[in-house]
Order: structure tokens, then sequence, then C-alpha cells
């Protein structure tokens, strides 16, 4: 139990101290701002269709979706 304790309060601090220096937890996206934003415009515009862009980007066809969805709703 102590040990556990003490896991825990060490894992926390790490955690506060990456915070502190900018890190966030968590997996990074696969697709930067740049290709996510050339994904719906090609998508919108009807120039590619989501499962052109799906394969081109090797991601599904609802992460397509997603992306274009939120892009309207961003413009919006």
């Amino acid at each position: 139990e102590f040990e556990r304790a003490m896991i825990r309060e060490r894992t926390s601090a790490g955690l506060a101290a990456a915070r502190a220096e900018g890190r966030i937890g968590g997996r990074r996206k696969k697709l930067d701002a740049a290709k996510r934003r050339e994904i719906a415009e090609s998508v919108i515009t009807g120039r590619k269709s989501g499962a052109e862009m799906a394969r081109l980007y090797n991601i599904s066809a609802p992460t397509v979706s997603r992306i274009v969805a939120q892009h309207r709703s961003d413009l919006a």
C-alpha cells in the first residue's frame, strides 16, 4: 500500500512537471492541420471523394467524414 501511494505521488508530480513545460499527454495526430485542411477542401469542392482521400492518406473513411464535418463547423 505504502509503495503504491509513493508511485502514485511520483507519477502525479511527473505529469504536473510535464504540463508545466507545456507538454500534453496522448497520442500525436496522424495528420497536421495543413493536411486536414487539404482533405476537407478537396472533398467539399468535389475534386476528390472521401474514399479517395482516405486511401491517399491511409486513414479510414469515417475519419475523412469527421475531418470534413469539423472543417465545415469551423467555417460556420
